[in-house]
């Protein structure tokens, strides 16, 4: 048990002979009153300083380092179990923010913060910190505008990754039902905060697991400041927009707002608006363009369809007359016919003779009997030949008429029987347009039952024929 000691109560002097008053301490007593006094008076704390002396992690995985400003210096531990889950770098001189436990080290009678989450502090640190990682993932190529996918021109489902209270999903949605309403699928998500970045990323990878995916997707957020804004440049979202399959537009902030994610985007919108614009086309300018594309094509038909009249119609005046074509072959078969007949009578006239003459010398009655039979025979066949070829003439005939018919019937003359007339120039050239007829220039007209010469006169009325 520790003496007190008797002590000048004016000058604090122990008196002699006397023994002190005070209490006496072990110095891991005092140590652990210090640390117990610390803990209880501070708890957790958020300290804003600049990084020093950071050499990395200790071959344990722990971190030791100080936090310093302009007065002060304050040593810092990272426990290795936090250090893998620290959403910053820690790197020599960043300006950081702090959050931990203040308490002692015994062993070097100090007192240190042991941290448990960092974040940079103020613009600079942050775009400091922004740029590195910007060029660790160009490196990776995931900026690369070769890995961007082309946005479909009339997408049917539209998935969106936003909050789903603010705004922005009534800015989409409006502008989406002003140009083409189509189907949208939203997923909830917040936009700002600790937990945004895994929560839009673990959006992106769930549209992208669907058995029914979106067409295209669009992540957006308002604007805000660069700490708001802070969520879309976690290398969780940038790796889930690069590993998207579906086309993605994003669309965070405003238009002078840049993040990671427009980099790794296949297009950036610089508003949300902005991009349900980009989705889907106007559609009343789609009809239009549709009807425009019907008329042309309608228009192009029925001028292939006349070019092909005319072809045709030039194609059948070149032809020869029906009666041209049929003329010589007419008159072969009528020669032919007449030929025909004669020669089979002399012919039958011809065997009947021989028969005669063969019967004349044969005596015997048998053989007259076989060639009074043979001549009976050959009559039988001559009358039978006879009627067989007048049926082949007869159907020839009509053959060679129904093709007559057929070619009057193509004829151009034909139309002429039907009241019309063809107009030909001084050259014999048909003539299809009026415009095409000078003044003076003779003419001459063709009806059906003869040909009149004509003189175009353009006098009180254009295009009178005397």
């Amino acid at each position: 048990m520790s003496q007190a000691w008797d002590h000048d109560p004016e000058t604090g002097e122990i008196l002699e002979g006397k023994q002190p008053n005070l209490a006496e301490y072990s110095v891991s007593e005092i140590s652990h009153a210090l640390k117990r006094t610390l803990e209880d008076r501070f708890g957790h704390v958020r300290v804003r300083g600049e990084i020093s002396g950071f050499r990395g992690p200790h071959s344990s995985g722990h971190c030791y380092f100080s936090i310093k400003d302009e007065g002060a210096k304050l040593d810092a531990v990272v426990w290795r179990g936090t250090f893998s889950k620290l959403r910053g770098k820690l790197q020599e001189g960043l300006e950081v923010i702090a959050t931990g436990k203040i308490t002692s080290y015994p062993g070097k009678s100090s007192y240190q913060i042991v941290i448990e989450t960092v974040e940079p502090a103020g613009i600079g640190a942050l775009m400091a910190l922004l740029e590195e990682r910007k060029k660790k993932l160009a490196a990776e190529g995931l900026f690369d505008p070769a890995r961007k996918k082309p946005i479909p021109y009339l997408p049917r489902v539209i998935g969106v990754v936003t909050s789903p209270t603010g705004a922005v999903i009534r800015d989409i949605l409006h502008r989406l039902s002003d140009r083409f309403p189509r189907h949208v699928m939203v997923w909830p998500v917040r936009v700002q905060g600790e937990t945004a970045a895994a929560e839009v990323a673990a959006a992106i990878a769930g549209f992208n697991a669907m058995a029914r995916k979106p067409d295209v997707l669009i992540v957006a957020r308002g604007g805000g400041s660069l700490e708001d804004l802070w969520s879309f440049n976690e290398e969780i979202v940038v790796r889930a927009v690069a590993a998207s399959a579906i086309p993605l537009i994003s669309a965070v902030g405003h238009e002078t707002d840049t993040t990671l994610i427009d980099f790794v985007s296949d297009l950036r919108a610089p508003t949300p608006t902005a991009a349900a614009e980009h989705a889907v086309p106007v559609r009343a300018e789609l009809v239009e363009r549709v009807a425009k594309l019907d008329a042309r094509l309608s228009g192009g038909l029925w001028r292939g369809l006349e070019d092909r009249k005319r072809t045709v119609r030039n194609l059948a005046r070149a032809l020869p007359k029906p009666d041209e074509i049929l003329a010589l072959a007419r008159q072969r078969h009528d020669a032919a016919a007449g030929r025909l007949v004669q020669a089979l009578r002399a012919n039958t006239q011809l065997h009947r003779s021989g028969f005669e003459r063969v019967a004349g010398r044969l005596s015997l009655k048998p053989q007259q009997q076989q060639i009074a039979r043979a001549s009976e025979s050959l009559e039988r066949l001559s009358r039978t030949a006879g009627r067989a070829v007048r049926v082949v003439l007869e159907r020839r005939r009509q053959a060679l008429d129904a093709q007559g018919k057929l070619l009057g019937t193509l004829s151009y003359k034909s139309v002429l029987q039907r009241g019309f007339a063809l107009v030909r120039d001084g050259k014999g050239q048909p003539i299809h347009q009026a415009a095409g007829v000078k003044r003076g220039q003779a003419l001459e007209i063709e009806f059906a039952d003869g040909t009149v010469k004509a003189k175009e006169d353009s006098g009180p009325k254009q295009g009178s024929l005397f």
